[in-house]
């Protein structure tokens, strides 16, 4: 019998029955999620290649990509038990806005590729866990029905035009959905993304609908877009009389520029290199942010993203002085694996690992979090 058995098992008729074009395995349910990491693997296994390709990618040779996670293996948190025996809380305020998570949702483009309702979806999981949404100028669907897919509180980032009335109309329209906030993008002036070239371009097609050229040819073998690379600080100074809330620079990545951002009238500085797609060979977010802290002096508050997988490494950041952080691929994987229950469930596990590495390290509250939880050992 067993020969027999044997024998069939390992007949090729029983192989042919096989589809050789899916991978079979076990695709793990929402309730077997323990870390963020275990999101990737099942988006991963959901979408196509490209769309996968265009989430995961970084500049040219990713160098930045791989240096923004790497950095929080050089911040060692320094452990202790005595927090007065208080229960752990994690809200904090920001912008005279009560949260009750410094945790945040970074503006990230067509959702819709991952999720047939995009950023409405994204919306309604962030909602589910009280966290902030900041809405993508590039987003799959008009900013209204995003606001109206769920209660929860929303910002907006903008991709500045040249054309100063464009910018004005975009903000004006963001805010009238009720968006609290503003991030203005400086960088990605100019990129490349090698992953994409090696994809042979198949992405465009699949994560967007071909568009009309808003501009001339890009004059580079690449194809890159040049359509940024026009970007100066007195857009600020045109567009902050139209903001009613806060306004921040995202893509702060020197004291000099955090410096410039406040005397232009941002509210904030947001520490970014846009989850290491800008400029290759940057230095990861984490760290400059402490130099960058310095250089602001407390004058405004210091928002930060880029390579958090973690609640320790949100207690990191926040230890080397940012008030809040925000989070990208993250609750992308999510809504791609799981929809708006991913979403709110892998913010559910980054909240849960915040409160634990805020018990081990003896921090009670957000404000009890400073540079003595650390040590750095930035190579």
């Amino acid at each position: 019998m067993r020969t027999v058995a044997g024998f069939l098992a390992g007949s090729p008729f029983l192989r042919a029955q096989q589809d050789p074009f899916r991978d079979h395995s076990r695709v793990p349910g929402l309730a077997e999620m323990v870390t963020a990491f275990d999101f990737e693997p099942v988006a991963y296994a959901k979408l196509p290649r490209e769309v996968y390709d265009f989430m995961a990618h970084g500049g040219d040779s990713e160098f930045t990509l791989r240096r923004n996670r790497q950095a929080y293996d050089w911040v060692e948190l320094q452990p202790s038990g005595l927090a007065g025996g208080a229960a752990i809380r994690t809200d904090v305020e920001l912008f005279g806005m009560k949260m009750l998570s410094p945790i945040m949702v970074s503006p990230s483009s067509v959702q819709g590729a991952l999720f047939p309702e995009g950023e409405m979806a994204m919306h309604q999981g962030a909602t589910a866990n009280n966290t902030t949404m900041i809405v993508s100028n590039a987003s799959s669907f008009p900013i209204d029905k995003i606001a109206a897919a769920a209660k929860g509180p929303l910002w907006f980032q903008l991709y500045p035009r040249q054309n100063i009335d464009a910018d004005l109309n975009v903000l004006e329209a963001a805010q009238d959905a009720g968006c609290k906030g503003v991030v203005v993008t400086v960088d990605v002036q100019a990129v490349s993304y090698e992953r994409d070239l090696h994809d042979r371009r198949l992405a465009n097609k699949v994560i967007r609908p071909p568009a009309p050229r808003r501009g001339p040819a890009a004059n580079n073998p690449y194809n890159v877009p040049q359509g940024r690379m026009w970007y100066e600080w007195k857009l600020f100074d045109q567009i902050r009389s139209t903001v009613k809330g806060p306004l921040m620079a995202k893509g702060i990545l020197t004291p000099q520029d955090a410096k410039l951002s406040v005397e232009h009238g941002c509210d904030g500085v947001y520490v970014s290199n846009h989850g290491g797609r800008s400029l290759d060979y940057a230095p990861s977010t984490l760290e400059v942010l402490p130099a960058i802290v310095d250089a602001v002096g407390g004058r405004v508050p210091v928002i930060f993203d880029s390579g958090i997988r973690r609640g320790s490494d949100v207690l990191k950041a926040l230890a080397l002085g940012a008030k809040a952080v925000c989070l990208g691929r993250v609750p992308r994987w999510g809504l791609a694996a799981f929809g708006p229950a991913g979403v709110q469930r892998v913010l559910e596990i980054m909240d849960a690992e915040l409160v634990e590495a805020m018990a081990y390290t003896g921090r009670a509250s957000i404000d009890a979090i400073d540079a003595t939880a650390v040590r750095t050992d930035f190579a």
